[in-house]
């Protein structure tokens, strides 16, 4: 990895950008409905519509870079990104009531649209910068944890900013996403030996059908924990960012502090976990079904307390655990499609991911009114149910390159049971893939 970290250094600075673009403005939600007028509700859709329309762009943003090539789809995503910051910032700074949020949602909208070309695109590009499943195992785990650390700095920059001007964190964002297109405009490097897809649509479309009837068990089990992992981990954010100020009156950059804990423990669990999976696919399915187990666990100790240091002690717990689950997640998925395919189905997973983004907060914010089970009884049962998942659904089958035969020499690299009957009745065997 040494020779490309300047292109690293780079690219890490796409999910780093995109999440502070994002979970900035969680911990200064509450002082935008103050200042515009709005219900906690509509408060919440400026982080949805972000979600919403960028879970529709990402899968043509994948076909699109398999066809022209990441860079190639990256940059002008960059540019439309900050586009879109500088029309929500000017509706905040310069507009006032109804008029003024509907605006900053159109700029949302549009700043979603770059977001699906931007941190989406990165993890088939790191797939594609390295050779060695070690080397995309753990440059992975560095994509997950910049990302993570956005998510750390974001409620301590967020509720900084937020202190000084309310709409800040919004002029903020088009700054930041315009860095970030002068790393990668000058220091990422595409591969040359890599060719482009220069299928049609239809033939496009077709090749996707049969890699999920083909692939579909495994993947469309990592696509839905980690639509649980974002869900969860937007929704708890919301529900302790509203908490903080509304019940225990804690603002400005101490409530940012706060926020941090969690999320910082996130991003710890997260660089481990993408040092300790290596290529070795058994230990990323246990690791990350141990992270959802401590995840199903928190969640639900924390309907049993009240305390606020407890509760942000099992929110952080649960932290660890999302943060250990994605890592394997993203290096399941990028090392089990092929190079032809890789930016398309990682886009199907960066919009599973979006959804949950989406849903967290709105679905808190109902939730709140019903009470804490209700919350942390929906948190543990979506944990409970990517337990369950990431048990039964992703299988690879024996034999890992980590483990040595009877001479001491090491065995040949897995392969993953695809799940799907080839045309004579024996199973279908596709490269290095969970089945």
């Amino acid at each position: 990895m040494n020779t490309k970290k300047w292109d690293m250094l780079a690219l890490a600075s796409i999910p780093l950008i995109m999440t502070l673009g994002n979970s900035m403005l969680l911990p200064v939600l509450p002082q935008i409905a103050r200042e515009l007028s709005i219900s906690s509700f509509q408060v919440s859709m400026i982080i949805t519509i972000y979600g919403v329309v960028a879970i529709i762009m990402i899968p043509v943003a994948g076909y699109l870079s398999d066809r022209f090539g990441r860079k190639a789809v990256i940059l002008p995503a960059l540019i439309i990104a900050a586009l879109g910051g500088a029309v929500s910032a000017a509706a905040a700074w310069l507009m006032s009531g109804t008029s003024a949020y509907w605006t900053i949602l159109g700029g949302r909208l549009l700043q979603g649209i770059g977001a699906a070309g931007a941190f989406p695109i990165v993890i088939p590009f790191v797939g594609d910068l390295f050779e060695d499943e070690e080397e995309v195992s753990r440059s992975l785990g560095l994509i997950e944890t910049s990302n993570t650390f956005g998510k750390v700095l974001s409620p301590i920059l967020g509720a900084f900013l937020g202190a000084i001007l309310w709409y800040l964190p919004f002029i903020t964002i088009p700054v930041l996403c315009l860095i970030s297109f002068l790393l990668v405009l000058f220091l990422v490097k595409s591969p040359r030996s890599l060719s482009k897809s220069s299928s049609t649509v239809h033939e496009f479309l077709s090749g996707i059908r049969d890699i999920l009837r083909q692939k579909g068990r495994w993947l469309y089990a990592i696509f839905a924990v980690g639509c649980i992992c974002m869900f969860v981990t937007f929704g708890v954010l919301f529900y302790l960012s509203e908490i903080l100020e509304l019940k225990y009156g804690l603002r400005g950059s101490l409530k940012g502090l706060v926020l941090a804990i969690p999320l910082a423990l996130l991003c710890l669990a997260s660089y481990g976990a993408g040092k300790l999976i290596g290529n070795n696919k058994k230990r990323m399915k246990w690791l990350g079904f141990g992270g959802m187990s401590l995840l199903t666990a928190a969640m639900a100790a924390a309907g049993f307390f009240k305390g606020i240091a407890v509760i942000v002690g099992l929110l952080g717990a649960g932290g660890v655990g999302i943060g250990i689950a994605l890592p394997c997640l993203d290096a399941l998925i990028t090392e089990g499609i092929d190079k032809e395919n890789r930016g398309t189905i990682t886009s199907l997973y960066s919009s599973m991911r979006f959804i949950g983004v989406s849903l967290g907060p709105p679905v808190v914010s109902l939730l709140m009114n019903a009470g804490r089970w209700a919350l942390f009884g929906t948190m543990t049962g979506a944990g409970a149910a990517g337990l369950l998942l990431t048990l039964f659904a992703i299988k690879p089958s024996e034999g890992s390159k980590d483990e040595n035969n009877g001479n001491g020499e090491a065995r040949k690299k897995p392969e993953f049971q695809a799940g799907t009957a080839a045309p004579g009745g024996g199973l279908r065997r596709k490269g290095r893939a969970p089945g």
